[in-house]
């Protein structure tokens, strides 16, 4: 098993920014990619960034120039930095973690709230 806890939302003004960290305890030793999605109040969830063990990043088109996501995988933790926050930010923020094998798995934090607003 995987346990993923996330930290760093908060309450934050329009325009300033914001980082979130995700850390990885358990069985981390097969997990290969590991990203952040986010679900807004009354929308779908959505895809911000993956990263790989590598480090090669992928990001959601609507987040690319705000957001840059990294991993520490010394420390099993990935991070997101936000910068020029919009209230259309406002959602929670979930971690994911991905393996491929033995057998494809998801694993899922709790989430951390960030809330855009003056």
């Amino acid at each position: 098993q995987v346990q993923l806890v996330e930290s760093g939302g908060g309450l934050v003004q329009p325009g300033e920014s914001l980082r979130l960290s995700c850390s990885a305890s358990g069985n981390i030793f097969m997990v290969e990619t590991m990203g952040w999605y986010r679900q807004a109040p009354g929308k779908q969830r959505e895809l911000v960034a993956t990263i790989t063990r590598g480090g090669s990043t992928n990001y959601a088109d609507s987040m690319k120039d705000r957001f840059t996501i990294s991993r520490d995988n010394a420390k099993n933790t990935v991070y997101l930095q936000m910068n020029s926050l919009k209230p259309e930010d406002t959602a929670v923020y979930y971690c994911n973690a991905d393996q491929r094998f033995p057998r494809a798995m998801n694993y899922w934090g709790k989430g951390t709230l960030v809330t855009v607003s003056s």
